[in-house]
């Protein structure tokens, strides 16, 4: 059991990585922003809901070795829903409607969001090595 909370763990922190840092950048460098800008709204609610599926799986699959971890990964479950169902569309809206400040605060706080997340999968991840 723990090994498979150590894999969906992993993959929590490695989805959220490259998602965050690389095919975000990628489409931004690979297409025109008119194209690269829909692209990635419409990939943003299936990033989302990875995040809170695996992140679930992650925290029932620890619990019994590490309810601490199990509460951090459930952290994370938890806080990416109103991310997803309220602070997406706000940004969406945003965008839309030429709210250029508007936009850089609500894009601001869903980045510091994604990089908390991440930190904290990682956090889980360094504690499989010291508590093994």
């Amino acid at each position: 059991m723990t090994i498979l909370a150590l894999l969906a763990t992993a993959l929590l922190f490695g989805g959220m990585v490259l998602y965050s840092f690389g095919f975000a950048a990628f489409l931004f460098a690979a297409l025109p922003a008119d194209v690269a800008g829909p692209t990635i709204r419409r990939a943003f609610p299936h990033f989302y809901l990875f995040v809170i599926v695996t992140a679930i799986i992650a925290a029932g699959l620890v619990w019994q070795a590490d309810p601490f971890s199990a509460a951090l990964l459930a952290f994370i479950a938890v806080s990416t829903i109103p991310t997803r169902q309220l602070l997406m569309p706000a940004i969406n809206t945003a965008t839309d409607t030429g709210a250029k400040t508007r936009f850089k605060w609500l894009h601001g706080a869903s980045v510091l969001i994604t990089l908390l997340h991440i930190g904290l999968s990682g956090w889980v991840l360094t504690r499989f090595v010291t508590l093994s």
